[in-house]
């Protein structure tokens, strides 16, 4: 079952085209990383697989209904005003959840993403990791079946980067939403997803793909194992061809 696919869409602006023709299947309960050249348009792409931006061409397919697709971007974006609890639980107040209701599921998101006990926190007091934390939860409180996300890691220093990265597919192995993660970094790509698709420089159009073999979650280790080398390497290959194409 697919969950959204972009067909042969085109993203045009002023200054000219942005992605395109580019097209990308994502099946239920699927983890599929995007990587590309800076500008190469990915951010573009899952706006439109978010239903925040139209194609200049092409046709976009997204079966979640309202509520069913959450995204998380590379800065947390949180309410400064408000605590964890109140950021986490915003989705389901504007959707009409009762107050109290809504408190208790952002508490459960929380807790999910180990941040129980920091409930009460305002973003000011919570550091970078944790930040991105409350806005997974965030994410997750509605119960996504498409979560997309948007080099959230990207400001992270490498060890949160990787906690994190764990983080997020064990909640994927609790829920099985379908994921498309958005990189820059190979290695990451190879770790998150079962399926890595490159993409050319902008106005970007697909390089190739590249199957991430292995058990996700990730095993302990997997980063040292042959298959993880050689499938990076892969992916490497592809990305200097899209970068020169």
């Amino acid at each position: 079952m697919t969950v959204a696919a972009l067909r042969e869409v085109t993203v045009d602006y002023p200054r000219g085209r942005a992605l395109g023709p580019f097209s990308l299947g994502i099946g239920a309960g699927e983890i599929v990383a995007l990587v590309g050249p800076s500008g190469c348009g990915k951010s573009t792409a899952m706006r439109l697989l978010a239903g925040l931006e139209a194609p200049s061409g092409g046709t976009v397919e997204r079966t979640p209904g309202r509520g069913e697709t959450a995204v998380v971007f590379q800065a947390p974006t949180l309410a400064p005003w408000l605590s964890a609890r109140a950021n986490a639980a915003l989705p389901l107040e504007l959707a009409g959840v009762r107050r109290a209701e809504a408190a208790a599921r952002a508490d459960e998101a929380l807790a999910r993403v180990g941040l129980a006990g920091a409930e009460a926190a305002r973003p000011a007091q919570l550091s970078g990791g944790m930040a991105m934390r409350v806005s997974l939860a965030r994410a997750l409180v509605t119960g996504p079946k498409l979560l997309l996300l948007d080099e959230p890691f990207a400001a992270l220093d490498e060890i949160t980067r990787r906690a994190l990265a764990d983080d997020v597919l064990a909640l994927w192995a609790a829920a099985k939403p379908a994921i498309v993660f958005v990189t820059h970094n190979v290695e990451e790509a190879v770790y998150m997803a079962s399926r890595v698709v490159v993409m050319t420089k902008g106005p970007g159009r697909t390089a190739g793909e590249v199957a991430a073999t292995g058990a996700l979650p990730r095993p302990e280790g997997f980063r040292t194992t042959p298959d993880f080398r050689t499938t990076v390497e892969a992916v490497s290959a592809l990305l200097a061809q899209g970068m020169a194409a």
